[in-house]
């Protein structure tokens, strides 16, 4: 495959944020009276805030007025942000930092493809500006994963048609978005959770641009 862009979504490819994310939607739950279990949590993976309020509703049996949602919402990404101000570059996932050198040395286009709409302040935390050349977040995207917006944009600001993309993913959905998109996709996790993606690995430990040659 002649690989020309390498697109990531960040919460659990890039860094582990997922557990903050967990830990602020927890404390939502606990507020309104039920318990957010990390095998619920699984269901929120790459979805827009919004969407997640909903489905965590939907497991605790709450009804809210849309006022009282975007309340609470706003009070989660309160309680999230102040989780990642605090974060340091020793959060980044082993072997991120490696491959994306790898990519600069090799001329490959590199972009985030988030939900999150603090992307930018995370990649600031972590002080990885200097390795993407487009960030792509959910303060530029209207629809959310496994629409495949956030990657198909991710491809048009670096340049690249969609079929010499590849995208790194550990949310099932990122991985329909993805595909949806024309582009490969490499699953970060296990293969269970991601069956859909052309190749699964666990991480960026021992991962080189070489080990694209499987997809």
């Amino acid at each position: 495959m002649d690989i020309k862009a390498c697109l990531f979504d960040l919460d659990g490819v890039i860094v582990d944020t997922a557990k903050y994310h967990f830990i602020a939607w927890a404390a939502l739950a606990n507020e309104l009276g039920f318990e957010f279990t990390e095998e619920h949590n699984e269901r929120l993976k790459g979805v827009s805030r919004m969407t997640s309020l909903h489905i965590l509703l939907e497991i605790g049996g709450v009804e809210l007025s849309e006022e009282k949602k975007i309340e609470m919402a706003d009070e989660k990404n309160t309680l999230y942000v102040s989780y990642i101000e605090k974060m340091t570059p020793d959060e980044i996932l082993p072997g991120v930092v490696n491959f994306l050198k790898e990519l600069r040395e090799n001329g490959i286009k590199t972009a985030i493809g988030s939900a999150s709409k603090n992307a930018p302040l995370i990649l600031d935390r972590l002080e990885l500006n200097q390795y993407f050349d487009a960030i792509i977040d959910g303060n530029k995207v209207s629809k959310a994963k496994p629409d495949p917006e956030v990657f198909l944009k991710g491809a048009e600001a670096v340049g690249i048609a969609p079929q010499y993309c590849v995208v790194f993913e550990d949310a099932a959905a990122g991985v329909e978005a993805a595909i949806k998109g024309g582009m490969k996709c490499v699953g970060i996790g296990l293969p269970a959770n991601l069956s859909q993606a052309q190749l699964v690995v666990p991480g960026f430990e021992n991962f080189a641009l070489t080990s694209l040659d499987q997809l």
